[in-house]
């Protein structure tokens, strides 16, 4: 695990800069602008509910686009992530949004003695469970860090579309990569990254995991939390299936030929006990 975890580092310390920089994540407008947020937090709004004056944990952070996204609607947010590329890239964010934000460097299964601190809020998602091997424990380090009462909110990529053999062969969606939680991860060696840059990166090798749908209910369950909320969508932020897709407004995109057929997304809620 040390060595998938030591690549996979690798390639985020070289992107933060580049997806800082790429119009895509809009950084200028956030940072400008008080009432901007992030494409991905307006399309969780209708769901997220109002969060002032709750503390809130934002896992995997990245770059902080959608941690100052929450700052913005009220919440007293930490953001957490792995790579300290991406939480420079976070905090240089912030502080030109003139927002208080604290930002903390550490692994996601180390969160709960890291952060020292309980929360209201655990929000995650769009590209997160699939750089963890074990979805059993990242369940139980959402319990541990919520508050009794506090929820978690997640949106994620759809299992199913991570299982989708890439690139997909004449427009045909087959399932080729494992849809279940399985030991030794998937290798990709790909050049670029998911948003628009000029730059060229050294490190191209990541390793990930897939996890089934009703294996991270059942592991949230296993740790005492009660899920609230399940809602599949069928529209997904990022261009997941390139030349089979159509941008929607908001940032999201929809497979162009008969879209019902795959779940692109899904929305999860579930509240710790009191």
């Amino acid at each position: 695990m040390d060595d998938f975890r030591r690549t996979n580092l690798e390639c985020w310390q070289e992107r933060a800069p580049a997806h800082a920089a790429s119009p895509d994540y809009q950084v200028d407008a956030l940072a400008t602008d008080p009432a901007f947020l992030s494409e991905v937090i307006r399309f969780d709004l209708p769901r997220l509910g109002p969060i002032t004056g709750l503390d809130v944990v934002h896992l995997q952070c990245h770059i902080g686009t959608d941690t100052v996204s929450l700052a913005k609607l009220g919440g007293r947010v930490t953001g957490l992530d792995f790579s300290s590329a991406a939480l420079d890239e976070a905090r240089r964010l912030a502080t030109r949004a003139g927002l208080e934000v604290r930002f903390v460097e550490s692994e996601l299964y180390d969160a709960p003695g890291v952060l020292g601190a309980t929360y209201d809020l655990v929000y995650t998602g769009v590209g997160a469970l699939n750089w963890l091997p074990d979805i059993a424990r990242w369940a139980g380090v959402v319990a541990a860090v919520l508050r009794p009462g506090g929820r978690l909110h997640l949106r994620e990529g759809h299992p199913v579309l991570w299982s989708l053999a890439d690139p997909p062969s004449d427009g045909v969606l087959a399932l080729g990569y494992p849809y279940f939680e399985v030991a030794e991860p998937l290798m990709f060696d790909e050049p670029g990254t998911y948003v628009q840059t000029d730059r060229e990166f050294a490190q191209n090798r990541t390793y990930e995991w897939n996890h089934g749908l009703g294996e991270i209910v059942t592991a949230l369950l296993e740790h005492g939390m009660r899920l609230t909320l399940l809602v599949e969508h069928d529209s997904v932020p990022w261009d997941a299936l390139p030349g089979l897709m159509d941008a929607l407004p908001g940032g999201e995109f929809r497979l162009r030929d008969r879209p019902e057929r795959l779940p692109h997304s899904y929305t999860l809620q579930a509240v710790k006990p009191a």
